[in-house]
């Protein structure tokens, strides 16, 4: 059986991975050209801004960060190096997890073994990626506390995922989803909320079954929504859309800092069932905060909006600890004002154009 080597992190240190698109600057089209700009990276960068799935994207990856603060400004010193970058290349970066219009079919993929052997496993769901997403990495130092972490998480991740919606529209038409992304990601194998795992042990039987019958290599091609990252020593959450903007970037991975932190302290004593968590997922894909969040016990459902608010109260003492409450208080404009999904559908409703939805998105990145 392969052993899987755990490289233990500074607990609660945070890294954060964006899926950013690349868009033509007139059309507002995906514009397949990642490869051109990444030729440009400065040296310095070359680990931090990286190619994606497909041509019209690129992954900005922080550097491990100790505090919030520092994840900001780390971020957004990358930000701004691909802002620049992608004028170079005459494109603009976006953030969303799907694009509006973008033909499915005209997409192309990265020029790279590894994403050409993985289309042509994946096939037709392969082709429809061409999704973005939020990615959050928590460190941890022991592998079975990380293993504890991953398994108490579970039930939280459709709240996560109601708070980050994205993902409305797909070629031209409205989805009917908040998050269309989590449909189209829950083709894939090895995907979606994974089941309670025993130990560490049983978690290295599971990836040694994979990568002996299949094309598993490492954890890269585990598509959970979260996982144990052995290589970083981190828990990685990725059930989340990418926002709109940088602020509530910053304050749900503030919470989820806040979380693993307070998980860690405060393991929960009941856990729903996992048909309960596969239901409030896909409500939460559905609807949004306004979907709703079923209980483990009798008379306690509630609204996502009402859950990522009791959230926000249990996590707030941990984040006051962490020195993270004022990134964690700007939840709240998501909670009151609606997520990137809502302000895509209000702005189509007073434009009906997804280019001025997109332009107006764009420049509202920093606000």
């Amino acid at each position: 059986m392969r052993c899987l080597q755990f490289h233990p992190s500074t607990p609660l240190t945070i890294g954060i991975e964006l899926e950013f698109q690349l868009l033509d600057p007139n059309s507002f089209d995906l514009k397949p050209c990642g490869p051109e700009l990444l030729k440009l990276v400065p040296d310095e960068y070359r680990n931090n801004i990286k190619a994606e799935f497909i041509q019209s994207m690129v992954e900005l990856s922080s550097p491990v960060c100790h505090d919030m603060q520092e994840l900001e400004d780390s971020i957004g010193l990358l930000y701004a190096t691909l802002d620049q970058l992608a004028g170079q290349c005459d494109c603009l970066p976006y953030a969303a997890s799907l694009h509006p219009f973008a033909r499915v079919s005209d997409r192309q993929v990265f020029p790279s073994n590894r994403y050409h052997t993985l289309m042509s496993e994946l096939q037709l769901s392969g082709r429809r990626m061409m999704t973005q997403a939020l990615h959050v990495h928590i460190g941890l130092s022991n592998r079975e506390q990380l293993i504890r972490i991953c398994n108490d998480l579970r039930g939280f991740l459709p709240t996560l995922l109601a708070l980050s919606t994205s993902s409305p529209f797909l070629e031209g038409e409205d989805t009917g989803f908040h998050s269309y992304r989590s449909n189209i990601f829950a083709a894939l194998p090895r995907n979606g909320i994974p089941q309670k795992l025993a130990s560490w042990e049983q978690f290295t039987k599971l990836i040694s079954l994979f990568s002996e019958a299949t094309l598993l290599e490492g954890i890269n091609e585990l598509w959970w929504d979260v996982r144990p990252h052995p290589d970083f020593g981190t828990i990685e959450i990725r059930i989340c859309d990418l926002p709109s903007k940088m602020g509530h970037i910053l304050a749900l991975a503030a919470l989820i800092q806040a979380l693993v932190a307070t998980l860690n302290e405060y393991p929960p004593e009941v856990q729903p069932m996992d048909e309960i968590i596969r239901h409030n997922k896909w409500h939460a894909s559905r609807f949004g905060l306004a979907g709703t969040r079923i209980g483990s016990e009798p008379d306690s459902h509630m609204s996502f909006q009402q859950a990522a608010l009791d959230l926000l109260e249990f996590v707030r003492p941990v984040a006051e600890v962490l020195n993270s409450g004022d990134y964690l208080e700007k939840c709240l404009d998501i909670i009151h004002n609606g997520t990137s999904a809502d302000r895509q559908r209000r702005l189509y409703r007073q434009h009906g154009s997804y280019q001025t939805m997109i332009h107006t998105l764009q420049s509202e990145f920093w606000l």
